[in-house]
């Protein structure tokens, strides 16, 4: 179960890699971001989170 959750998550990775944006590469400064690129990055960072070993 725990392997087949892991290969979900690095399935995302690689899809949010292709369609979401990536803000490091824009220089995009946290404190002016709106609340849709927070939630970007928040959903980046969780997906990448649960799909490292």
């Amino acid at each position: 179960m725990f392997q087949m959750k892991k290969q979900v998550f690095k399935t995302l990775a690689k899809i949010n890699k292709l369609i979401l944006p990536s803000f490091t590469k824009k220089e995009l400064d946290i404190s002016k971001a709106s609340k849709v690129q927070l939630a970007i990055i928040g959903w980046r960072a969780y997906v990448t989170l649960n799909s490292l070993d």
